[in-house]
């Protein structure tokens, strides 16, 4: 797949077939409409294409937007490859790129720089200034430049009854099992092992700390939860706690995740963790053996659900 940082970068010799939008969690919905797009490609000399953007256009056009995201760009990149995109262009969304007329958006970009051939979209699209233009209009715009317009139909959308609002907020209330469901993957966090306090190591539990850059990741609910990671081509499950750590008087949140059967020195290097179930909310414990004794319970717990499940 080729990722280019803006449309000035896009370039190719061969007819595309577009889709755009967000697709933030590239979840089971998102992941109809590009199957949709890469079969169109296969059974035509066309390059599939995605347009997406960053920021958001909530941090853009609602300063006010509090709203955190399922994936970082580079989870999303991630994602998309793995579906068999051939192009994804991620365009820095702007109060001026907003400002484009549905006209201009559609002969400037679809047509100049993309070379489209088909463009593949939901039925309640809107695009433009003030998303002033619509289906209706797009499919006018395709005859008058010369490229089709397949509709995705509220029936087809509708069948798979999900949106990203509603992962987030299983997300953020800690109902992975619904939002894993949703996204059809288990939710990724991706940051670098860093130092920590060391706490877990002298209590017999070493932690992994992982630092995640990206402010505008949705971390979830505060908690105890069983996870996996990928370390030297081998898959290693844990229990990771998200909080303050309050037994211990922390104040500032952090991740960490103590790995089953795995104690190798991984410190700076970048790692995703795969988080696949909630085991129970962050407690304060009245003294450190009592927290030992609950950490010792959540690893038999997440031991018997592993083994379930591999």
């Amino acid at each position: 797949m080729k990722v280019f940082s803006s449309i000035s970068e896009f370039n190719s010799t061969k007819k595309t077939i577009v889709t755009i939008g967000t697709f933030d969690g590239v979840h089971i919905g998102h992941q109809k409409i590009i199957e949709k797009l890469i079969l169109e490609t296969k059974s035509s000399d066309c390059e599939s294409l995605i347009l997406t953007f960053f920021p958001h256009p909530r941090m853009v056009l609602h300063e006010t937007s509090s709203i955190k995201l399922l994936n970082t760009m580079n989870e999303k990149t991630s994602l998309l490859e793995k579906m068999g995109l051939d192009n994804l262009v991620i365009h820095p969304f702007d109060k001026e790129f907003s400002n484009l007329s549905a006209e201009e958006f559609v002969k400037t970009i679809l047509v100049d720089a993309f070379n489209i051939q088909k463009i593949i979209i939901g039925y309640d699209h809107q695009f433009g200034k003030n998303r002033a233009a619509n289906i209706d209009d797009l499919i006018l715009f395709g005859e008058k430049y010369d490229f089709d317009v397949e509709q995705i139909s509220a029936q087809e959308i509708d069948s798979v009854s999900v949106s990203s609002t509603k992962i987030r907020d299983a997300i953020a209330n800690g109902n992975m099992a619904i939002a894993n469901e949703f996204l059809g993957y288990d939710y990724i966090l991706t940051g670098k092992i860093i130092q920590g306090k060391q706490l877990g190591r002298t209590m017999g539990f070493p932690t992994a700390n992982i630092k995640i850059e990206e402010n505008y990741k949705l971390i979830p609910k505060n908690g105890v939860y069983i996870v996996k990671s990928t370390i030297s081509n081998k898959t290693i499950f844990g229990i990771m706690n998200i909080g303050t750590n309050p037994t211990v008087k922390g104040e500032d949140l952090s991740i960490e995740v103590h790995f089953l059967d795995f104690d190798d020195d991984i410190y700076n290097i970048q790692i995703a963790v795969s988080v696949i179930d909630r085991i129970r909310d962050e407690q304060k414990f009245t003294s450190i053996d009592l927290l030992k004794t609950q950490i010792q319970e959540d690893k038999n717990y997440a031991i018997s659900y592993i083994e379930k499940i591999v």
